[in-house]
């Protein structure tokens, strides 16, 4: 054990630092029109350094994040996103779910793969291997690299960067594409950019607080 010490905020001093976040964070949309201007790496360095240091299940830290720029890779990636996605929106998908869908006006063309910059895939290890190769037990794998995912979300956005959720299913392509070991398996494939000239996201709003905060 190491001693632990951070300075305590005044009421104020937390309460800027709070709203601050939030009005950040109230900044974020799913963007899928992204201009192809390059990105600095060194950001993008930052951001998965910050996603790194998310809590995980006895601290084994679960995760992997491949940053994809190269042109043919990604449009590798397209290709058999665009694939599994034409199968779900053709028939795998409910109509249900294809109801929910609608307002958000997607379809099975994912071009955003190609014009991004660069993707961020994002895989979990099932399990670790040691020095000599031996299985390594990982604990709260999903729960660990979802909150991960969550704090390179919020750094993308506080530095000003456009991102998409993207979870084609099945995933599996992406393994092969990227040639990732047997025990990685993807999680979250995120394109990553800034927001084209005349960019439009869906008119949708979030639930207010009094839905989702309980007291007791």
């Amino acid at each position: 054990m190491t001693p632990y010490h951070r300075e305590r905020l005044s009421h104020e001093q937390a309460r800027s630092a709070a709203l601050g976040f939030l009005e950040t964070i109230r900044l974020r949309r799913t963007v899928r029109d992204f201009s192809s201007d390059p990105v600095p790496d060194d950001l993008i360095a930052m951001c998965i350094e910050s996603a790194a240091l998310a809590p995980s299940g006895a601290n084994l830290q679960p995760w992997k994040f491949v940053v994809v720029k190269d042109a043919e890779i990604k449009r590798k990636i397209r290709i058999a996103a665009e694939k599994e996605e034409y199968e779900n929106y053709h028939g795998r998908m409910p109509a249900e779910w294809l109801k929910a869908l609608a307002p958000l006006q997607t379809d099975w063309h994912k071009e955003f793969l190609e014009i991004a910059p660069l993707l961020i895939v994002v895989f979990k290890e099932d399990y670790g291997l040691d020095a000599e190769g031996r299985h390594v037990t990982h604990y709260y794998v999903n729960e660990s690299v979802g909150i991960a995912c969550g704090f390179l979300l919020a750094a993308l956005n506080a530095a000003g960067l456009a991102t998409l959720t993207h979870t084609p299913s099945p995933m599996g392509f992406l393994r092969e594409i990227l040639a990732r070991p047997k025990n990685e398996k993807p999680f979250l494939l995120i394109p990553v950019g800034y927001p084209a000239e005349g960019c439009v996201v869906p008119d949708i709003s979030k639930k207010p607080l009094d839905r989702v905060m309980v007291t007791m």
